[in-house]
């Protein structure tokens, strides 16, 4: 009779490729994450929590991922007498808030569950947009839209992605990529809405429209959206809040997030304004936010669909080296219309992994009852470099007196760094294996 399995066999890494299966290429990799009972990867209730989580996402990170839209409209118009700088601190203000507070959020999700965060962030989110529409001042303009909505959005981003786990396993890299994708199409339609209802209704009623439609897909995500085990409300005790910084991978991780965020966000916010000075018209340079958000619409369903065949973290470091490489090889000599396009679509889709990826990445190398805590501890870590990028970016682009390849260096060199890190900790969990699916 065979000898029992040794019970730490599963859990054991793949030390070298020759010794794979051929039936199987790609070798599975310990999780830490696996919920305390079997995800039903599907289902009508998980489904109808993807669904709500699709809507947080697109009011929250579909959100700011328009917020180039409204650098350009109050560098123009509402707040001209302001420098570009001195406006960017608005956008700067709405990423730092929404990363900065995920921590914090994280652990009250991890204790109580969504329910009240979706009923605050929702209020928040909806009343400081409100309250923008009414605002004429600078001060009242960044309290309002820079402070109170980001501060909703915070909110309720983090349980939007922290329930997923819960309900799906096998399947949670699709189910990551459907649920971010919210935030992509909501890049696409609301920088074209806010353009055109600015224009024909003005900065007020354009506010309080994005607001209604808002207010409706969180009612929808408020409705749907529940965790799958009963929240369990207990205190962390000191060394399960140190516990991350002890893990190289995690700190890894978190380190690599922070350079990322410094890289990913500057095409976002300077892509419409540098391509209106290479002369692009400027009926068609407002959509290019909405270009880049519809190409990173394909980048997220793709990278999740892939991540769950291939490993998150291949799939990840993959894409986002790509999105490196486009801005140092094709950003940087694009001076045409074309161009710009062409790298509008292709830095969506590579960049798309950054968002539907980022939680997953996380909650490969965290045990489940600390996934809301990890997850928001690298988006806090990340909200300081959110903070930061814009008004760097700007005093680049003024000491290179108008020239935007200092800054698309920056950009690109830091996209590389930060990624160049998660490959280190990808390596440490499988070694130099190239077929470890992890």
């Amino acid at each position: 009779m065979a000898p029992p399995a040794k019970e730490n066999d599963a859990q054991r890494l793949p030390e070298a490729s020759n010794g794979q299966d051929p039936e199987k290429p790609y070798l599975a990799v310990a999780d830490r994450s696996k919920p305390p009972q079997e995800a039903p990867d599907g289902g009508l209730t998980a489904w109808l929590v993807v669904l709500g989580s699709w809507c947080v996402l697109f009011c929250s990170f579909g959100w700011i991922n328009s917020i180039g839209t409204f650098q350009e409209y109050y560098e123009t118009d509402l707040l001209r007498e302001y420098s570009a700088s001195t406006i960017a601190w608005i956008p700067s203000l709405q990423i730092f808030f929404m990363y900065a507070m995920s921590a914090v959020v994280g652990l009250l999700y991890d204790h109580f569950g969504p329910h009240w965060l979706l009923l605050v962030g929702s209020f928040l989110h909806v009343f400081g947009l409100m309250m923008a529409s009414i605002s004429t001042e600078y001060y009242q303009i960044l309290l309002s839209q820079g402070v109170c909505s980001a501060i909703g959005v915070s909110i309720i981003f983090q349980p939007a992605i922290s329930v997923i786990p819960g309900w799906f396993h096998r399947k949670r890299g699709a189910a990551f990529g459907i649920t971010t994708s919210g935030s992509s199409i909501g890049g696409v339609i609301l920088p074209i809405m806010m353009e055109k209802l600015i224009t024909r209704a003005g900065f007020g009623w354009a506010m309080r429209s994005g607001a209604f439609l808002i207010l409706g897909l969180l009612i929808i995500g408020n409705l749907t959206i529940r965790s799958r085990q009963p929240p369990r409300p207990k205190s962390l005790s000191r060394d399960a809040l140190l516990q991350p910084f002890h893990e190289p991978k995690m700190m890894l991780v978190i380190v690599g997030f922070v350079l990322l965020t410094f890289g990913v966000f500057i095409p976002m916010d300077y892509l419409v304004v540098e391509s209106l000075s290479n002369g692009m018209h400027p009926s068609l340079a407002q959509y290019m936010l909405p270009i880049l958000n519809a190409g990173s619409l394909f980048g997220r369903l793709s990278a999740g669909l892939f991540a769950d065949r291939f490993g998150p973290y291949n799939i990840f470091i993959l894409v986002c080296y790509l999105a490196g490489i486009l801005i140092l090889a094709l950003w940087i000599p694009a001076t045409s219309t074309a161009a710009n396009i062409v790298f509008a679509i292709l830095f969506g889709f590579s960049s798309g992994a950054y968002v539907a990826l980022a939680a997953a990445l996380v909650v490969k190398i965290s045990p489940f009852p600390q996934i809301g805590y990890r997850i928001g501890l690298v988006f806090f870590f990340a909200s300081f470099s959110g903070l930061t990028t814009n008004p760097i970016a700007g005093a680049i682009l003024a000491q290179n007196h108008g020239s935007y390849t200092g800054m698309k260096v920056f950009a690109g060199v830091l996209l590389l760094a930060g990624t160049s890190l998660i490959l280190v900790a990808r390596i440490m969990q499988t070694g130099w294996t190239v077929l470890a699916r992890f």
